[in-house]
This record gives structure tokens, C-alpha cells and sequence, in this order.
């Protein structure tokens, strides 16, 4: 009781302590401001100085609706207030110290507290200033960033004052590449070479630039020796950027290629299984894989207020809903073909195109688009030029989870020991009394279920439509048959190849003519190896 009684104690201190440190610096505030409307300009550097020196959470607007010249006072009482233009040539006035609104005044009730370019230099600086020493790190980077982008010798000077003080690294850093930026472009020849040496490995796109700029500057021809050096320094210093550049192209290029053999992998891996284990080629796996999606847009609909956890309940959902659909196809059509691959592969492209328009006539055929919870927006900045996009390295942790989920139910569980029985050798299982009928019922299923899982990662990178399965269809099989039929590590290798592939072809070839090659090659790969990368093994294998 003591405890709490000394606690709520310690906050009426502190809120008291707040309220009276406000006040004060309202008082010294004030005072200021009212000689704005009577100082001259050439005597207005001074007067903003003290203002900006006065810390009060209403000196950076009042010094940035200054600069934007949008301060006014009133003529009948000099009252200080932010003007903006309104209908019916009015303007609307909002007192600088508080954010009640006026009534609307015409233009020549009011004047407007003049500013000039040295003047709005200035002011430039001490916002700057305020924002480098605000506690909120990622207010002093923008800060510092905005300043990079247009060097200056008084945004330097502010920077060396407050760069030793600077606690964070990252923002330190920044600043140092800010200064030797400058440095570079007004400094003497041998603070240019030093700075070159200093921003050799900065990655900043405005360093590029600047030597680039820099360079185009110098005469051909007939360089002087000191402009000789300097080439050569700023030669130096930009292949060591372009070579940076390239190797976190080359990264971000090994990302977006393991990204795209996720999606392929999450979309083939259940059709490895079906394939495997009941030798179906089943066409209506893309269905399967636009039911996942469906069902995330349905639960977003269903459920607005918890956008954040549709993901989380689309999972399971897509996986029961694309799984159940598996097993009535499965019961209902496959069984009675099995041993005729031409029949069921004309029976499942039928139940795809039903599929296709029962959706058409429930959602319409336009396409949907599914929210992004905030947890998968945006990306993480790892350096200027290099960044990972959330969505797409939570994509990559996820079918991850499911290829090993995957593997431990096919290697720990009875149901994985009669899913492996029965695709080595179906009569033998039976001769064990292993039930293959409900085995192939379970595992057309749990394949369907899977691509359901994967409709769900693709609407987090496309719209959700009709034709959305018929898109990855393809490329499923061409993975299936790359890596091995019904081989979970070869599906993995095989999704990971082929992502990657693709990748690093587009950029030169085009997408278009990136998949041709990949396809060529595919074909060219599976006459010197029918069987895969990872053929399957046991007598039903031969």
C-alpha cells in the first residue's frame, strides 16, 4: 500500500514538474514573439536564434510555419497566428501558441512577418538543430538525411557541434558522411582527397551522385596535377561504391530468387505428395490454391476488426477448407479412375474449370485484394541501397516451417510410415493391412490442404481472382518433375533452382524469355535424367 501511495505520489511530482517547466518556457517564449511584428529584417537573425534556443514543444512549428511563409500577425493587435488561404479570398487564421481557429479574415486584416533567403537559411539550421537533438532516433536521422541531400556550411557547423554528443551509431555515421560531403564539395584539394578516402564505402545514393557530378566537372583534357589526383581519387572511390552496389544487387537478387522458389515450393509440395503416392496428375491443384486465397479475403471480410490476426486464422481455415474440398474430389472422382491417367486427368481439368466458375459466380470475376496486416508492411533497411521486404522473408520463414511440419508427419508419424509404404509398393501395403484407399484420402488432402496454405502466402503478394491458381499450375509440375516424384527434398531443391534461376535471368532476358530458357533447359535436363534429381526408390519405382 506504501509502495503504491509513494508511486502515485512520484506522478503528481512529475506531471506538477512538467506542467511548471511548460509554463515557464511559455513565459520566455512569448516575450520573443511579440517583438516579431516590429524587428526589422535585417535584425530578424538574432531575434529567431533565441526563439529556436527556447525549448518549447511550439518552437519548431512556429520556426517552420515561418519558413513556410505562412506567418501572419493581426494588424489591430499583433496577435501572431498561421494564415492559409480559404474560399472567397479568406484566410483562415490559428493562433501560433494554441490550436484554436479564427474566424476567417481578408487578406488585408493581416501581415505577413517577412523572410528573406538568408533568413530562411538560417531557419533551416536551427530546425535542424532541434531535430538532431530530439530523442526520437529516427527524427535525428531524417534530420541528418535531409541534410546530406543539400550540404551546406552552416548544416555542417550545426552537425560538428552535436556529432560528439551523438549517442547512436548509426546517426553519428550519417552525420560524418554528411560532413565529409560537404567537405568534399567546398573543401581545399587535400580535404577533398580526404574526404574521398572517408566516403570510399559509404553506399549513400547521394555520394554516388556527387562523385559523378564531380567527375563530369574536370576537363578531359589537359588536367592540372592536382586535378589528376583528384580524378583518380574519385575513380577510386566510386569503383569501390559501384562494386558495393553490385554485391548487394547480387543479395538482393538471391532474396527475391529464394522468395519466388518459396511460393513455388508451398505451391508444389502437396502436389509432390499426391503425385508420388498415387501417381495422379491432378489439375485442379491451382483450384485448391485459389480456395486458400479465397478463404483469406472471406475471413478479412467476415472479420474487419482484427485484420492484424487474419493471417494467423487463415491458415488453419485455407488448409481445412482447400483440404476438405481435396477429400470429395478424391472420394468422389479419383477413386474410380485410379490406373486411368488420361481419364483423371481430363476429370480433374473439368472439376477446375466448375471450380473456376463457382467462384466466378459467387465473387464475380473481378479480382480482390487482400489487406496486408501492418506486421508484414514495409521492409528492413539494412543499408541505403539494400533492404528486405517483410512480406517476402516472412513468406520464406513460413514454407520453411512447413517443409520441415511436412517432413516430421511423413517421418515420425504412422501416417507418414503408411504414406511411404504405400508409395513404394501399394500391394505389399495392403498385404500389411494398411488401408491405401483412405491413405490416398488422407494424403490428397493433406496435399490440397498445403496448396491452400500457399493461396494464402499469394495474396500477400497478388490480387485474388478466378484464374489466380492457373498461374502456378504449370511451374508446379515442372518442379515436381524436376526435383523427383514425390521426394520432399527435391521439391525443395528443385522450387530454390528454379526461383533463383529466374531471377537472375530476368534482369537480362526479360521475363518472358527468362521462362523459355528455364523451360528449354528443364526439357533438356529430364532427357538425361527422367527421373529427377531425386528419383524415387522401391520396386513401384521401376
Amino acid at each position: 500500500m506504501l509502495r503504491m501511495f509513494s508511486l502515485l505520489l512520484l506522478l503528481v511530482i512529475s506531471g506538477y514538474s512538467h506542467a511548471q517547466t511548460e509554463s515557464t518556457t511559455a513565459t520566455a517564449l512569448e516575450p520573443l514573439l511579440q517583438q516579431l511584428p516590429k524587428t526589422k529584417l535585417r535584425q530578424m537573425d538574432p531575434l529567431v536564434k533565441q526563439i529556436a534556443d527556447v525549448k518549447h514543444a511550439k518552437t519548431r512549428t512556429i520556426l517552420q510555419v515561418m519558413l513556410d511563409g505562412e506567418l501572419y500577425y493581426v494588424k489591430a493587435n499583433k496577435q501572431l497566428v498561421k494564415a492559409q488561404k480559404a474560399q472567397d479570398r479568406l484566410y483562415t487564421l490559428t493562433p501560433i501558441m494554441s490550436d484554436e481557429t479564427l474566424a476567417a479574415v481578408k487578406k488585408s486584416k493581416i501581415s505577413k512577418v517577412k523572410t528573406n533567403n538568408r533568413l530562411r537559411s538560417t531557419l533551416r539550421s536551427l530546425i535542424a538543430k532541434i531535430d538532431l537533438t530530439d530523442d526520437d532516433k529516427s527524427i535525428r536521422l531524417q534530420a541528418v538525411q535531409q541534410l546530406l541531400n543539400s550540404p551546406t556550411k552552416e548544416s555542417t557547423s550545426t552537425i560538428s557541434e552535436l556529432i560528439d554528443s551523438e549517442q547512436d551509431e548509426e546517426v553519428r555515421e550519417l552525420m560524418s558522411v554528411t560532413m565529409a560531403l560537404q567537405q568534399l564539395q567546398d573543401g581545399v584539394h587535400s580535404e577533398k582527397l580526404e574526404a574521398l578516402i572517408q566516403l570510399d564505402d559509404s553506399l549513400e545514393p547521394t555520394v554516388k551522385n556527387t562523385i559523378i557530378e564531380l567527375l563530369t566537372k574536370l576537363p578531359e583534357t589537359e588536367l592540372t596535377a592536382e586535378q589528376q589526383t583528384l580524378k583518380l581519387a574519385l575513380n577510386k572511390a566510386l569503383e569501390g561504391i559501384e562494386s558495393q552496389a553490385s554485391f548487394y544487387g547480387f543479395i538482393e537478387n538471391v532474396f527475391f530468387g529464394l522468395s519466388l522458389g518459396s511460393v513455388l515450393l508451398l505451391a508444389a509440395i502437396g502436389l509432390a505428395i499426391t503425385f508420388g503416392v498415387m501417381g495422379v496428375i491432378n489439375m485442379a491443384h491451382g483450384e485448391m490454391i485459389m480456395l486458400g486465397a479465397y478463404t483469406t479475403y472471406v475471413i478479412q471480410i467476415a472479420f474487419p476488426s482484427i485484420i492484424e490476426y487474419s493471417l494467423l486464422i487463415a491458415i488453419p481455415a485455407a488448409f481445412l477448407v482447400s483440404g476438405l474440398v481435396g477429400i470429395l474430389i478424391e472420394r468422389g472422382v479419383i477413386r474410380f479412375l485410379k490406373g486411368r491417367p488420361l481419364e483423371t486427368l481430363l476429370a480433374t481439368f473439368g472439376i477446375s474449370l466448375i471450380l473456376q466458375q463457382l467462384v466466378r459466380t459467387v465473387f464475380s470475376p473481378l479480382n480482390r485484394q487482400v489487406i496486408s496486416p501492418e506486421w508484414m508492411s514495409g521492409s528492413w533497411q539494412i543499408n541505403p541501397i539494400f533492404s528486405l521486404t517483410y512480406n517476402r522473408l516472412y513468406i520464406i520463414l513460413f514454407s520453411i516451417m512447413v517443409f520441415v511440419s511436412l517432413l516430421l508427419i511423413l517421418k515420425k508419424t504412422s501416417l507418414g510410415l503408411h504414406v511411404r509404404a504405400v508409395s513404394q509398393n501399394r500391394d505389399m501395403a495392403r498385404a500389411l493391412s494398411v488401408k491405401s484407399d483412405w491413405v490416398d484420402a488422407i494424403t490428397f488432402g493433406l496435399g490440397s490442404g498445403i496448396a491452400g496454405i500457399a493461396g494464402v502466402v499469394l495474396s500477400q503478394l497478388t490480387n485474388v481472382g478466378p484464374n489466380l491458381g492457373q498461374a502456378y499450375i504449370i511451374d508446379s509440375f515442372l518442379v515436381v518433375v524436376f526435383g523427383g516424384v514425390g521426394n520432399l527434398w527435391g521439391t525443395l531443391v528443385a522450387a530454390m533452382s528454379l526461383g533463383l534461376t529466374n531471377k537472375f535471368l530476368e534482369p537480362v532476358t526479360g521475363s518472358v524469355l527468362a521462362n523459355i530458357i528455364v523451360l528449354v533447359g528443364l526439357v533438356l535436363f529430364i532427357q538425361k535424367r527422367p527421373k529427377g534429381l531425386f528419383p524415387q526408390k522401391g520396386r513401384s519405382a521401376d
